[in-house]
């Protein structure tokens, strides 16, 4: 049989008082514990990401952002003042996280369209498109 559980299994163990050999396990499974946390946040952020609907997303600029943006591949050059385009915005280097709170919060004359987090996870994946 073995001496020390797992490395899977330290996560469970608790250290014993006096036992200097346990404390350094129980150091090694906050660790462990921390990193697994760590990881599990990454992979639930990443899946919903994952899940924006391109068309959706689409659809929704068409439906309230189409009056003021130029969406789409439309020459943006068409119109010389006025938001950016789609396309101008996903090329900005604005990170998903970015777009995700300028849109959640209403900025200047934009108007507050109060969409879902879903349909802002689905209208970035459109505009991510268009880079």
């Amino acid at each position: 049989m073995r001496d020390h559980p797992p490395p899977s299994l330290l996560v469970l163990t608790k250290a014993k008082p006096g036992r200097d050999d346990n404390s350094e396990q129980q150091r090694v499974s906050y660790k462990n514990s921390s990193t697994i946390l760590a990881l599990l946040v990454l992979a639930v952020v990443a899946a919903h990401a994952a899940r924006a609907d391109v068309n959706k997303g689409a659809q929704i600029a068409r439906q309230w952002c189409a009056n003021c943006h130029v969406i789409g591949d439309s020459n943006a050059s068409a119109v010389p003042q006025g938001p950016p385009s789609f396309r101008t915005i996903a090329r900005s280097g604005m990170t998903a996280d970015q777009l995700r709170a300028f849109l959640s919060h209403p900025h200047g004359a934009m108007p507050d369209l109060s969409l879902t987090r879903v349909e802002i996870d689905d209208l970035i994946g459109y505009i991510g498109t268009l880079r």
